[in-house]
């Protein structure tokens, strides 16, 4: 899709849709609702926007930073390993996204469910249904 296009169906999107949605553009070019998103499809988005595998296993090292910082804090009763933790997993999911995806971590936007996405995009690669290797042995699609 040429950006011409790309611009009038933004445009035309714009004029209807109400004051409570907004049309987003995927680092694909695909334009989606925001309002669809919330509907159980955020999660198509978030893989969407983690198909680089170097990107994937920097996001899965990155929670496994994190979990390791909560239980650690648990473990010690203090809130400095979570905090480190949170820090080293941000860390490597944005570095994974700026220079692997080369995208803006959804996170900026959608922080929520971004965490959630990424705790999802975690449990399903220990689970198998996504892969680390090649997204052709993804199953959770």
């Amino acid at each position: 899709m040429n950006q011409a296009t790309t611009q009038t169906l933004q445009n035309k999107a714009a004029q209807t849709e109400s004051a409570d949605t907004h049309i987003n553009k995927q680092s694909n070019g695909e334009l989606i609702k925001v309002a669809d998103l919330a509907k159980h499809k955020f999660y198509d988005f978030y893989l969407n926007e983690h198909q680089n595998m170097a990107c994937r296993r920097l996001h899965f090292a990155g929670s496994s930073f994190g979990l390791l910082g909560l239980a650690k804090s648990v473990k010690n009763r203090s809130a400095k390993p979570l905090l480190k933790g949170i820090a080293a997993g941000y860390a490597c999911a944005w570095v994974g996204h700026f220079f692997f995806e080369k995208n803006k971590p959804a996170t900026f936007k959608y922080p929520l469910q971004s965490f959630a996405g990424d705790i999802r995009m975690f449990t399903d690669v220990l689970r198998g249904n996504l892969s680390l290797k090649d997204r052709k042995f993804d199953k959770a699609r």
